[in-house]
């Protein structure tokens, strides 16, 4: 992996990530000081990050999951932006089609997560109105960290109790079946989860994105061209005015670039 386009220092970047040029497997302390969130001076409570894939031809997914448009480096990411995090949240459907496990502990990030007043590993945080789900799955009966399920005040009492039953924490984040994004966030730091990493799918994120709520965009653009009705990384109503993010990191392995995209604070769009 090599560096594209410089980073704000984060620490000694004499002998930081790439100094010297080439390609190479990045250590997981390297990659984890190149994804550091922000300190929480000078910024709101929460700070949601988005991790998305999206081949050169806009797909977010082949044969409904992002596996195929993936690679080895795009999962090292994957994982890095995973351990860095107090919570990864996940539509249901996404949840469904990718069959999601609970996140696990990683060796190579025990001791930064201690220090940060973390848990051993994020939870998983899945946004359903229906709570739909399988509740027999590992993701419910075997988390390191319970899962939490993130829906409306309207939704079904019988599903919230089978939730409950399954060992889910069952968060109210809205006032009809669905769920407001922005409660939702708050919602999460009410609970100590204030770095947010959310995986899609494409609707959830449009959601985020909608609601004015997106602080961060890490972007793996695959080299791939798949055509056909693949979602892209985001879906649902248009924005009244395009937000604009800045480019703060370019990072490229195999063909595969990794941007790392913030919000623009002086894009006169932005609520």
């Amino acid at each position: 992996m090599r560096r594209l386009f410089p980073l704000p220092p984060v620490t000694d970047q004499t002998a930081g990530p790439g100094s010297d040029g080439a390609d190479r497997e990045w250590s997981p302390a390297e990659l984890a000081a190149a994804y550091a969130y922000p300190e929480p001076e000078g910024r709101r409570r929460t700070w949601l990050r988005a991790n998305m894939v999206s081949t050169l031809d806009g797909a977010a997914q082949h044969d409904g999951r992002s596996q195929p448009i993936s690679s080895a480096a795009d999962m090292r990411v994957f994982g890095t932006l995973r351990a860095l995090a107090d919570v990864v949240i996940a539509g249901a459907e996404t949840v469904r089609q990718e069959g999601y496990r609970p996140a696990r502990a990683r060796a190579d990030f025990a001791e930064a997560r201690r220090a940060a007043g973390q848990a051993p590993a994020p939870a998983v945080a899945v946004v359903s109105a229906s709570l739909e789900l399988d509740f027999s799955l590992p993701l419910f009966t075997s988390p390191l960290v319970p899962t939490l399920i993130l829906t409306g005040a309207a939704a079904a009492p019988e599903r919230i109790a089978a939730a409950e039953r399954a060992g889910a924490r069952v968060v109210t984040a809205g006032d009809g079946v669905g769920v407001d994004p922005a409660r939702a966030l708050t919602a999460l730091a009410e609970l100590g989860h204030t770095r947010l990493l959310t995986e899609g799918g494409p609707r959830l994120l449009g959601q985020f994105v909608t609601a004015g709520v997106l602080d961060e965009l890490c972007l793996t653009v695959s080299p791939m061209l798949t055509a056909g009705d693949a979602q892209r990384i985001a879906g649902g109503p248009a924005v009244e005015v395009p937000t604009r993010f800045a480019l703060v990191s370019l990072l490229e392995e195999e063909g595969f670039l990794f941007g790392r995209y913030r919000r623009d604070q002086g894009d006169p769009g932005q609520v």
